[in-house]
């Protein structure tokens, strides 16, 4: 019997905001929300910090990050690529 494991990780796509710590990047991801009482749309920003290993990530990039185990006190993600390259 050969059974599959599927990856069920999170994935998500953000703007890296920070770069200045050595191997972690800054990811701010936006979403769309509708305010409880007034259902106007409102935007939300969670920042996630995640694991960059070969520092490539710069601000203004578009990248896709994963959940995975905790790698410091702050850090759960990783960076998994880089989708658009930001303005230079």
């Amino acid at each position: 019997m050969s059974e599959q494991q599927t990856s069920r990780k999170i994935v998500k796509v953000g703007r890296v905001v920070s770069d200045k710590m050595d191997k972690t990047v800054v990811v701010a991801v936006d979403y769309l929300k509708p305010h409880p009482l007034y259902r106007k749309i409102i935007r939300k920003t969670n920042k996630f910090h995640a694991h960059d290993e070969e520092n490539t990530c710069k601000v203004g990039d578009l990248v896709r990050i994963e959940e995975s185990r905790p790698l410091s006190r702050t850090k759960r993600w990783k960076v998994i690529e880089i989708v658009q390259r930001g303005e230079e």
